[in-house]
């Protein structure tokens, strides 16, 4: 084979770097767009964040969706580097909050009645944990050093959610031979367990969690000695609904039957739930709030989130005086602050005007709710906008609108449609908003299954199959209809 030399010309697309910042910049949440603004401020010297509630977002007028927008913001300057757009508020200040322990505020000495004092200091209640709780009360008891130490072993083997975890028999095998102990002895501990705050501590299963509940109340409530029967006995039955066998086994009418199962429900299953301190790292922060101005309905960005920067002056002064001589690291940490600065600019305004074409287009759903939603998928809006498919999605996802009502998810408003018999088409988040409403509605002794509903939807003109139904009705965590039967 002879070899030879060929030119050829092609053409590729090149992600530059600015351009995926752009990317980067537009999938973030807004907690996640302040994490990595606070990391390019200490690794650009150039760019810095103005403090303080002044200043509006400069949106270019090309972004501008329709000139129902209504934004503060001044007009686009010529330079973008000293260009400001508004910072992020910052989560932690936020509204005054009072840690109650045992139903009362611990507040300091004169902290609360000083009207001359600004600052309303005030001492927190300490959260106890499950076992610093348990721990308290057995300290109290009139028990001997042996049964202490006893009982504080089985409060070691209870879990967050108050049960035992392990059977008498392992505990006995794990204590040292040396101390003799036997089993009737932690059956006596666990006793003086079970008969501590909170109700049902200490139970070794669902069915005794509740009948230590119910043995907890009042000897004179009525019936409640059918409640623990049922509690100890006949919960699988209760859980389905199995009405006529209860009433059988506990020879009463369905006026007896109904105050037991209320007595039953209103339980609490999970007795240490209240002293697990779980804290979320996920906070939802709206960046887009949406009003009716005159009849209309007007997407506008939430200042608070955007964040505020500027080129550091100090530095920009040095560059300009000391052009030829400035090192090149500078010259890039400039460049680097000024793309980010245009990106940030950018990326609010693509969600501004995603978000004001979806109010466009949901009206209905402001005005009346979820079974006014209309069918609406991605590539409606990107084809509007000029935008790809690809971009929509990132900006509604997890980018939030605060509405009169609710925070919504930008995604919450597309979803596939229903044919109907008119040759229009329905919402399946409308769908949902009628199965909810019917299910609310029915008669709680003859629920509506799924076959029902779907011809009532039939005579609506929705054309839906049951499957359907029953798929959209567990997505609403509603139980099918032999579950939802009560007395």
């Amino acid at each position: 084979m002879k070899q030879s030399l060929q030119l050829k010309f092609s053409q590729n697309l090149a992600l530059t770097p600015q351009l995926q910042q752009s990317i980067k910049l537009l999938q973030l949440s807004s907690q996640e767009l302040n994490q990595e603004l606070e990391s390019l401020l200490q690794a650009n010297p150039l760019l810095e964040r103005i403090d303080g509630p002044d200043g509006v977002p400069d949106i270019p007028e090309s972004y501008t969706p329709t000139d129902q927008i209504a934004t503060s913001a001044p007009a686009e300057s010529a330079t973008p580097a000293t260009e400001e757009v508004p910072r992020v508020d910052e989560f932690g200040g936020g509204d005054d909050y009072f840690e109650s322990f045992q139903g009362s505020n611990r507040w300091e000495e004169g902290g609360a009645n000083n009207d001359d004092d600004n600052d309303f200091s005030f001492q927190e209640a300490v959260n106890l944990t499950l076992r610093e709780h348990l721990l308290s009360q057995i300290k109290l008891l009139p028990l001997s050093e042996r049964d202490q130490t006893l009982a504080m072993v089985l409060v070691d083997a209870i879990n967050d959610d108050g049960y035992l975890d392990q059977s008498l028999e392992e505990l006995a095998e794990l204590l040292p031979d040396e101390l003799e102990i036997d089993q009737l002895e932690l059956e006596t501990a666990l006793k003086h367990i079970q008969n501590l705050d909170p109700p049902g501590i200490g139970a070794r299963n669902l069915a005794e969690c509740l009948a230590l509940q119910l043995r907890a109340q009042p000897g004179d409530t009525p019936h409640i000695q059918l409640a623990i029967k049922v509690a100890e006995h006949h919960l699988p039955l209760l859980a389905t609904r199995d009405y006529a066998r209860l009433r059988k086994l506990l020879q009463c009418d369905d006026e007896v039957l109904k105050h037991v199962q209320l007595l039953v429900t209103q339980l609490n299953p999970r007795p240490g739930g209240e002293f697990s301190h779980i804290t979320s790292d996920h906070y939802i922060q709206h960046e887009i709030v949406v009003k009716k101005v005159k009849g209309i309905w007007i997407a506008s960005l939430n200042d608070e989130v955007v964040p505020k920067l500027r080129i550091n002056q100090l530095y920009a002064g040095i560059l300009k005086r000391n052009r030829e001589s400035s090192s090149q690291y500078l010259m890039s940490q400039m460049q680097e602050a000024k793309w980010m600065i245009k990106n940030i600019q950018q990326r609010f305004s693509t969600i501004l005007r995603v978000s004001q074409a979806i109010v466009d287009r949901q009206r209905n759903f402001f005005e009346h709710g979820e079974v006014a939603m209309r069918p609406l998928v991605l590539r409606e809006i990107a084809d509007e906008l000029g935008l790809h498919e690809s971009t929509v999605s990132r900006v509604t996802t997890r980018k939030y609108m605060l509405t009169p009502r609710g925070v919504y998810e930008l995604k919450y408003f597309f979803g596939s449609h229903v044919a109907t018999e008119s040759g229009g088409a329905c919402s399946a988040t409308a769908i949902r908003a009628l199965i909810k409403q019917m299910v609310g509605e029915e008669n709680p002794k003859k629920p509506l299954s799924d076959n029902q509903i779907t011809d009532i939807l039939g005579k609506q003109g929705i054309v839906v199959a049951r499957r359907t139904i029953a798929k959209y009705r567990e997505s609403l965590q509603i139980p099918a209809a032999n579950q939802r039967k009560s007395l």
